[in-house]
């Protein structure tokens, strides 16, 4: 992870004021224009060094040569990060909504996820999206490892409706050494983690299993810690979702306004991906927060940060919705990095909470 710069509150203060003229003008910011609209009690010359020691950090760039700074995706995550509140009065709005307008006694889940979706677009001015939710998970019913060559090994898995699937992993790096002499032994060792992960796993949902203590796991079977980590992170990623899983989509109309999809190219390039990608940005959409942002329950992806291309010019916000203890969708918005984060993260909260609240 890259080493966060310390900044006075001097320089937090006029990198949070660059990045909110900038989030509301879309306009490169110079020192005049901060001397002259925010209260800094500073001349023009010292903003003016302080917005070049935080180009320095990486926080700033210029986007020509005598042009104002613009924020860097490390700038808005710096932001995002440090120096904003989330306006929790617009979390409400959307929460008053959202109870006014839906109508759970006679709509279908699809009907409600679109009324939704079309509530948060509207709120947000962005693309709003919002995942049917599985209603009845899969279960675990049987688990195998089979190897497949000297580096790789397949797990095989039967879930409670019989459905198969499996999961190709690579255990060149995970701490099951192999060679011709010890095959025997290579099998042994696989049937031992097949009874473990059995014995951990079975009757669990797909769903679950990004919920499991992976400390707990290593601690009972610490030889064999990185394999179960990288595996059981995979079957996470891969299967607490159904590719199948229809996407409410909503405001695209708003969201290309933004002079950031001025180019035709990123206009197509996103229209395909939420058209006809919909499997590729599933798994993003529906992806747990890092351990740093835990507390507001929210995955914020900015800009390179995605791993879709079609996305680097994007921020992404999401939350997972639950039904009882088991996640079962996912609220998100797509929009420019010049997002006005204090207002996205409070709406997708907050639409996350409701839902929740709702299907338990």
């Amino acid at each position: 992870m890259i080493e966060r710069p310390y900044l006075t509150e001097r320089y937090q203060n006029i990198l949070k004021a660059t990045i909110q003229h900038y989030i509301a003008t879309a306009e490169p910011v110079g020192s005049k224009t901060l001397v002259e609209e925010y209260n800094f009690s500073l001349s023009s010359a010292t903003i003016r060094n302080a917005l070049g020691r935080l180009e320095k950090e990486g926080l700033l760039y210029q986007p020509h040569t005598s042009a104002g700074r613009i924020p860097s995706d490390w700038g808005y995550r710096i932001y995002v990060d440090r120096l904003i509140v989330p306006d929790e009065k617009i979390g409400r709005k959307i929460e008053q909504l959202l109870n006014q307008q839906l109508n759970w006694e006679k709509w279908s889940y699809e009907a409600l996820l679109q009324r939704a979706t079309q509530i948060l677009a509207n709120l947000s001015g962005y693309i709003a999206l919002i995942t049917m939710p599985q209603t009845s998970p899969n279960q675990l019913r049987h688990l195998q490892l089979v190897r497949v060559s000297s580096s790789q090994v397949m797990l095989i898995i039967v879930t409670d409706s019989y459905q198969t699937q499996s999961v190709l992993m690579d255990t060149s790096n995970l701490g099951l050494e192999e060679s011709q002499e010890n095959l025997e032994g290579v099998e042994e060792e696989l049937q031992i983690l097949t009874n473990f992960l059995n014995s951990k796993l079975r009757r669990r949902s797909l769903t679950e299993l990004v919920t499991l203590d992976w400390q707990e796991i290593d601690q009972e079977f610490t030889r064999y810690a990185n394999f179960l980590k990288t595996l059981l992170k995979e079957l996470s990623h891969r299967f607490h979702y159904s590719p199948l899983i229809p996407i409410m989509i909503h405001g695209v109309s708003e969201v290309l306004r933004q002079p950031e999809f001025s180019q035709l190219q990123q206009v197509q390039t996103l229209l395909h991906l939420l058209e006809e990608e919909q499997d590729r940005l599933l798994p993003i959409i529906f992806e747990f927060p890092e351990s740093e942002t835990l507390s507001r329950r929210v995955s914020i992806k900015i800009g390179s940060e995605n791993p879709l291309e079609s996305m680097r010019s994007c921020t992404l916000i999401s939350a997972v919705y639950r039904q009882g203890d088991n996640p079962a969708g996912s609220v998100g918005i797509i929009g420019p990095t010049r997002m006005l984060y204090e207002n996205i993260i409070p709406l997708v909260e907050s639409t996350a909470d409701y839902l929740s609240e709702a299907l338990s």
